[in-house]
């Protein structure tokens, strides 16, 4: 699949996630790259052979306080290779996007890994 095909499938999941969540997305870079690097793995705390398929990267909302400015932008990242590789299916291939998708944002808005998972977008 084309990145910009791929970038398309990002950008569905983004614009799926009700109104009231997505303004608060603001000031969070949406980057997709064709696989994790190093640097990627060793944020994420990836063991040989995990597989990642996306990375949150910021200060959840729910931690922000009166002091929080003049910061870079939050970044989730989604990893493209490995999606693709582990759901060949273009089908699976859109709902695993969305799935990391909501994931990551869901980091965004301070949830742990558990209780992500506990939603059923582990």
């Amino acid at each position: 699949m084309t990145s910009r095909r791929f970038a398309r499938l990002v950008f569905r999941a983004l614009s799926e996630i009700p109104a009231p969540f997505r303004e608060h997305l603001t000031n969070v870079d949406i980057v997709i790259k064709r696989r994790p690097g190093p640097a990627d793995r060793r944020f994420a705390d990836a063991r040989r052979g995990d597989r990642l398929y996306g990375l949150y990267d910021g200060v959840p909302l729910v931690e922000r306080n009166g002091s929080y400015g003049l910061v870079p932008p939050d970044k989730i990242t989604i990893f493209q290779e490995p999606l693709e590789t582990d759901f060949p299916d273009e089908s699976e291939l859109m709902e695993e996007v969305r799935k990391t998708v909501l994931h990551e944002v869901a980091h965004f808005f301070g949830m742990s890994e558990q209780s992500v998972e506990d939603l059923g977008i582990g």
